[in-house]
């Protein structure tokens, strides 16, 4: 009889550690048993709130023969550092976006986790929720037509507002494209699904950033990335889209992402949510209509990434948020700054296929 259960460790109890905890806790197939960070004190406060019984350093983590995934939730720095030693301990990884900063070491994993026969998978897990869901189903039932165009954008004025260390979103392997744009490629790539090659603009337009939140306010950020990045996306089926991600600007109402057709309109809700309203609009209707969201998880579900990873563990399927997915998104990311640095059009060396609708079903939560 198959095991039901697949033992789950994670590294790094930080701010978004919390809600993996809670809902790993909660998923038919994930059995969470130890938390670890290099601040022992993090883990034992996390485990201690969520009752997860062993704390360990990262070290006695991997060396611990009855985990089988390890969540990396370490900073984006780190993913490669960290997620190269979980494989070399011949443990699946799941890692929170980006796969790595670099391609090359995304590279590297991919070889590393093949040679070991284990999987990595990686977030964004979004495009698994309820309304993401719908609408790719509602896509392929000629909702809308053929796609042709789409528009997406994620437009805000930063994180040092809020956020307590916002300096790496200024620096090589951050900025809004690197920090959000996994959310809404990884969607994209969902509904209309990869991508043959791009063309880009990108600007700094504040070279340096004065933080407002705690504890380092007042301190100056010298920004090293491009903090406003307009790409244009050819997708192998041919319709074009557009990408825009920005921290330079104050307000917006434009939508998060649209998609065009053949036959009409679809309004698709924000990408790093579940849930959202989907609305469509059809040739010769004069009104948009509301469509009713037919998977389930629209609640904060952040961790089904894993339990979809465990669920394919047991029975020899693939998993959705996969190391294709996730080094094709990387790959793009790279490309729009490339090509907006050297000013041409860059062809795409990577290809993913389209991550399989989730089944309406099954139920991955106890």
């Amino acid at each position: 009889m198959l095991n039901s259960k697949i033992n789950v460790g994670i590294i790094g109890c930080g701010n978004i550690s919390s809600i993996y905890i809670e809902n790993l806790q909660k998923f038919e197939h994930v059995n969470l048993v130890a938390l670890s960070d290099l601040q022992l004190e993090k883990a034992r406060l996390q485990a201690d709130k969520y009752n997860v019984p062993i704390i360990y350093t990262p070290e006695e983590l991997l060396n611990d023969k009855g985990i089988d995934i390890v969540v990396n939730l370490t900073t984006p720095e780190a993913h490669y550092a960290v997620s190269e030693q979980i494989l070399l301990s011949h443990k699946h990884v799941y890692v929170e976006k980006p796969l790595t900063i670099e391609k090359e070491d995304a590279q590297k994993l991919i070889t590393l986790a093949r040679q070991n026969n284990v999987r990595i998978g990686c977030a964004p897990d979004t495009f698994l929720g309820g309304a993401i869901q719908t609408a790719r189903e509602l896509i392929e039932k000629g909702a809308i037509g053929k796609p042709i165009a789409a528009h997406a954008f994620m437009l805000c004025h930063g994180h040092e507002s809020w956020h307590p260390a916002p300096h790496f979103y200024y620096k090589h392997g951050g900025g809004p494209l690197f920090d959000m744009g996994p959310y809404y490629l990884t969607a994209l790539i969902n509904l209309i699904g990869p991508v043959r090659r791009v063309a880009a603009m990108a600007n700094i337009t504040f070279p340096e950033r004065t933080i407002t939140s705690k504890p380092n306010f007042g301190a100056t950020i010298h920004v090293e990335t491009p903090t406003h990045i307009n790409g244009v996306l050819e997708f192998e089926n041919g319709a074009i889209g557009n990408l825009v991600t920005s921290f330079d600007i104050w307000h917006t109402k434009l939508p998060c992402i649209e998609i065009y057709g053949t036959e009409g309109t679809m309004m698709v809700p924000d990408p790093n949510g579940y849930n959202g309203v989907i609305q469509i609009k059809k040739k010769g209707e004069k009104e948009w209509k509301d469509q009713p969201i037919t998977f389930g998880y629209t609640d904060n579900s952040r961790g089904i990434g894993v339990s979809d990873m465990a669920h394919a563990i047991i029975y020899g399927e693939k998993h959705r948020a996969n190391e294709e997915v996730a080094f094709h998104v990387l790959d793009i990311m790279h490309s729009i700054l490339d090509a907006a640095d050297k000013g041409r059009h860059i062809n795409l060396a990577s290809t993913c296929e389209k991550p399989k609708l989730m089944d309406h079903t099954k139920n991955l939560v106890e």
